[in-house]
C-alpha cells in the first residue's frame, strides 16, 4: 500500500512489489497441509522460492504437497520440502544465509531462538508460537 503525499512534499513514498528471495517454512505436527500452505501459498504468490520443513513426525504431507506441485508445473527448486528433526534440520535452515525469510509455527522456546538467529543474521522473520 503506497500513502499518497500532498503535491510538491520534500519527501516522496513507493511501495516495491518484489520477491524477498527464499523463505524457509517450519511447520508443527498438528494442521499440517493447512499451517504448511499458509506458509506456501504466499511465498509463492509474492514470487519467492520456499523450503518448508515439516515436523519429523508428519513429513508425508508435505511431500505429497510437493509431488502434485511437480506434477501441476511448478518448476524444480521453487517448491522444496525437506525433512528431519527441527534440531538439524531447523537449524540449519533458520541459520542459512541464503534464506531471506523465516516463517516459524511451533513452541515459544523454539520460537525464541528461530528469533535469537534471525536477528543475527537480520533474517526477516514471522513466529506464530503457543505453549
Amino acid at each position: 500500500m503506497s500513502i499518497p503525499l500532498p503535491q510538491g512534499a520534500r519527501y516522496q513514498a513507493w511501495t516495491r512489489k518484489e520477491p524477498v528471495g527464499v523463505v524457509a517454512g517450519i511447520v508443527p505436527w498438528n494442521f499440517p497441509l493447512m499451517i504448511g500452505m499458509w506458509k506456501v501459498m504466499p511465498a509463492l504468490a509474492a514470487g519467492c522460492s520456499i523450503v518448508i520443513k515439516p515436523s519429523e513426525t508428519t513429513p508425508l504431507t508435505m511431500l505429497r504437497v510437493a509431488e502434485l506441485a511437480s506434477e501441476a508445473g511448478i518448476p524444480d527448486g521453487v517448491f522444496n520440502v525437506v525433512t528431519g528433526s527441527g534440531a538439524v534440520c531447523g537449524a540449519a535452515l533458520t541459520s542459512h544465509p541464503h534464506v531471506a525469510k523465516i516463517s516459524f509455527t511451533g513452541s515459544t522456546a523454539t520460537g525464541k531462538g528461530i528469533a535469537r538467529t534471525a536477528a543475527d543474521h537480520l533474517t526477516r522473520v514471522t513466529l506464530e508460537t503457543g505453549r
